[in-house]
């Protein structure tokens, strides 16, 4: 009698589990399947660029040599086990960046499809037919497994088919596929935290951030083995696709992720629905006179102050990691053509080393301001924009109020992180002086607002095509880091913004670039603008 209970109770927790399935995959599928073919895409890359490339073993022992002293790439991209061979060099490039992408895909699947829809009301209507509560939240991490599965096998056959080797890039995959299978874990719990879809998948983006600035601080630095453990993302790393090709660091992957869908059952239960167990702050007795600034400061205030909080802690690991480098590159005559544009001083390549960090900064910051953007548009698609316009408000002084956010909050995160790097690293004996550091990242602040510009004038003249602005902002991340490795000719190299960003140490900085970088910022500014005005409002 007691199991015969047990099954049916067991049943019920699972009542219309495979129809919320069945449809939720068949509308989710056009969103699901660029993640996939995009993280397959980096691996793919990884194998045909290499053999092009680096054709000659003169080629790879150069490019292994170059790679291992530099702890700006491994911070990025992580320890390199084997640069001689394809799949060695896959491993390198395309595993942490892969694990981290995985993991974004499947966040953003799971609070889709739980908080979000809360949010929406849609969740509600399906909550009014025959389905338990726990299988809303059952469907949406089943979507993340099936994504998770489906990278993995779709990542294997088009690597295989494109030169690598059969069991490390199986082992490559389904490191990919255990990283999505921990994050929806993660935001799974995330979204029984979270008091709306927004917050939700701060929380679990913030825990991914982390988790992969940890792993990369401790793959910079040379911290023993055993440290890889403290993060997640570095239990990944113990697989060493192509070299030892372990697959148990899997298992405790997956033993997380039943972890945290066995919690987030738990705290489902005891939430009430549209709500999260952190409660929100109740508004002010009176509502507050708010001028066009004041509402674009409401609007964006919580997600700029959270991005604060995280460039501080950029700034101190980056800071940690510039004071630790120590003589590493002036024992290595080819950081001088990767990183540091032919410095030849020990001072000298440590600070064109600071410069490369704070170009990750800068990228990473154009992510906040490109979110700023993309917020305005979201806000339009939920209609809140229309009652706005129909005051005396015009379009223009709407859009620049969010305009000024970005502009205001990118320069305020460069200052933030550059400060913080500064004190950090001018604190040490490495001979990095606070001042330079401080205006290193004020002079990269022009580049940074021509990667939102681009936001700005998709959002502004055509929002179908805003997927621009992210990806400029990859290109940028790819072209900066990886340009110089893969001998990209100074033309190309000059795509990214942050090439022309000057070296405030150098003899001659070249500050005419930041009047180049502020005319294409300018412009790109007055195309979304001048298309704001004249394009109809969702």
């Amino acid at each position: 009698m007691g199991r015969h209970t047990e099954a049916s109770h067991r049943r019920e927790v699972f009542t219309g589990t495979r129809t919320l399935l069945k449809v939720a995959l068949h509308q989710d599928r056009p969103k699901i399947a660029p993640w996939v073919g995009l993280i397959s895409v980096l691996s793919v890359s990884s194998i045909l660029a290499y053999r092009w490339i680096f054709p000659d073993l003169a080629d790879r022992k150069t490019l292994a040599m170059a790679i291992g002293a530099n702890p700006a790439m491994q911070l990025v991209f992580g320890a390199p086990r084997d640069l001689l061979t394809n799949d060695g060099f896959n491993a390198w490039r395309a595993g942490a960046l892969g694990a981290f992408f995985a993991g974004l895909m499947a966040i953003i699947i799971v609070v889709r499809n739980t908080r979000a829809d809360e949010d929406s009301g849609r969740a509600e209507l399906i909550a009014s037919g025959v389905i338990t509560r726990e299988a809303r939240l059952l469907v949406a991490v089943l979507m993340a497994t099936v994504a998770a599965v489906a990278l993995a096998v779709v990542c294997f056959l088009l690597t295989w088919a494109s030169g690598g080797e059969p069991h490390p890039t199986a082992v490559l995959s389904l490191t990919f596929a255990a990283s999505a299978l921990m994050y929806a874990g993660i935001a799974a719990v995330a979204a029984q935290l979270g008091s709306d879809a927004r917050s939700a998948s701060s929380i679990a983006i913030a825990v991914l951030g982390v988790s992969y600035v940890a792993r990369g601080y401790l793959d910079s630095t040379g911290a023993e083995e055993w440290t890889r453990w403290l993060t997640p993302l570095g239990w990944l790393e113990q697989t060493y696709p192509a070299t030892q090709n372990n697959l148990w660091p899997l298992v405790p992957a997956v033993l997380l992720a039943i972890a945290m869908v066995a919690l987030a059952l738990g705290l489902q239960r005891r939430r009430d629905f549209g709500l999260g167990l952190i409660a929100t702050r109740p508004g002010p007795a009176r509502a507050p006179g708010l001028g066009l600034p004041g509402l674009a400061v409401r609007i964006h205030r919580g997600s700029v102050i959270t991005w604060m909080i995280g460039f501080a802690f950029l700034g101190l690991v980056f800071g940690t990691l510039a004071a630790s480098v120590g003589d590493v590159f002036a024992s290595n005559p080819a950081m001088g053509a990767i990183i540091a544009s032919g410095a030849a001083t020990a001072e000298g390549l440590r600070f064109a080393f600071v410069a490369t960090i704070l170009h990750i900064v800068g990228i990473v910051t154009a992510v906040m301001g490109a979110q700023v953007l993309m917020r305005v548009y979201a806000e339009e698609t939920d209609d809140r924009v229309e009652p706005v316009l129909a005051t005396a408000t015009s379009r223009t002084a709407y859009l620049g109020s969010n305009v000024l956010i970005a502009l205001a909050s990118t320069a305020l995160g460069m200052a933030v992180a550059g400060t913080v790097m500064g004190l950090v690293a001018g604190a040490s004996d490495a001979g990095i002086g606070f001042g330079d550091v401080v205006r290193q990242a004020i002079v990269t602040i022009p580049a940074v607002w021509v990667l939102v510009g681009v936001s700005v004038a998709t959002v502004g003249a055509e929002p179908s095509r805003r997927i621009a602005g992210w990806l400029v902002i990859v290109a940028t991340f790819g072209i900066t880091l990886l340009g110089p490795t893969f001998k990209l000719p100074d033309w190309m190299l000059g795509i990214s913004p942050l090439y022309h960003v000057p070296n405030v140490q150098a003899p001659s900085p070249g500050w005419i670039s930041l009047a180049g970088l502020g005319a294409v910022a300018c412009l790109l500014y007055a195309v979304g603008f001048a298309g704001f005005r004249r394009r109809d409002v969702h």
